[in-house]
């Protein structure tokens, strides 16, 4: 098979799974959902304050959508492991670096091309209850948090997937991955502690802040997070390698 062949058939797995493809469209109308309705609800209030970060706000919604991404990423590779799947791509790609190639590549360009439609949507929902606070693209830190959500949404896919690979199970991928960004991440983030700033999530989220007051950069935070998730790919590619089918 030619290798985009090979792409359009991850393609159509991704689409034709339920589960997998409601995760992909989640993160959409997750983030931007739930950023309109907070927006709504404490928009003008949550402006007015001293440390106020308008761009932030925006992307309330995210804390929500990253969940979505995922799921999609965990069960984009863990559905290869359901009733013998794996050895059926396998008889198709028989080299399974470029099997595991095409699969990852495909999971980043749905996760990517769905996380920037979403970073746009979730900008604009967050400022739809701002009122006379309301900013644009064109503010300090706007567009490149825009974009920024966008390439953390996708990462985190790709991470998702990559652990997904190596463990052989989205649930327990999820299992893993939703507390520790929930809870692990979140009360090392409230120590302070710099630590925190090369945590996957919390370095990736660092580009959602207008003006960021971390020990890294916002692309800095984000290539954090992108070696994060080439790490686990790099795991997930050796298993994949070295495991039966």
């Amino acid at each position: 098979m030619s290798s985009t062949a090979i792409l359009r058939s991850e393609w159509i797995k991704i689409r034709s799974v339920r589960a997998t493809f409601g995760s992909l469209l989640a993160i959409l109308v997750v983030s931007a959902g739930i950023g309109a309705l907070i927006s709504a609800g404490a928009g003008t209030g949550e402006a007015g304050g001293p440390d106020h970060d308008p761009v932030l706000f925006s992307f309330s919604g995210i804390n929500f959508g990253q969940i979505a991404a995922i799921a999609f990423g965990a069960t984009a590779f863990s559905t290869e492991f359901h009733h013998g799947a794996l050895r059926v791509s396998l008889t198709a790609v028989p080299r399974r670096t470029h099997f595991y190639a095409a699969k990852t590549a495909t999971v980043a360009g749905a996760a990517l091309a769905v996380g920037l439609v979403t970073g746009f949507a979730t900008f604009f929902a967050g400022q739809t209850g701002m009122g006379s606070y309301a900013i644009g693209l064109d503010d300090p830190g706007a567009l490149r948090a825009t974009v920024g959500a966008g390439v953390y949404l996708a990462l985190m896919a790709v991470l998702a997937a990559g652990l997904a690979a190596l463990l052989r199970s989205g649930v327990l991928v999820m299992s893993l991955l939703i507390p520790f960004i929930l809870i692990v991440s979140f009360v090392i983030g409230d120590m302070k502690s710099a630590v925190a700033d090369f945590l996957p999530d919390r370095a990736g989220q660092i580009a959602l802040h207008q003006y960021p007051d971390a020990a890294i950069g916002p692309w800095t935070g984000l290539a954090v997070t992108a070696a994060w998730a080439a790490a686990a790919v790099l795991a997930g590619w050796l298993a994949v390698g070295r495991r039966d089918a």
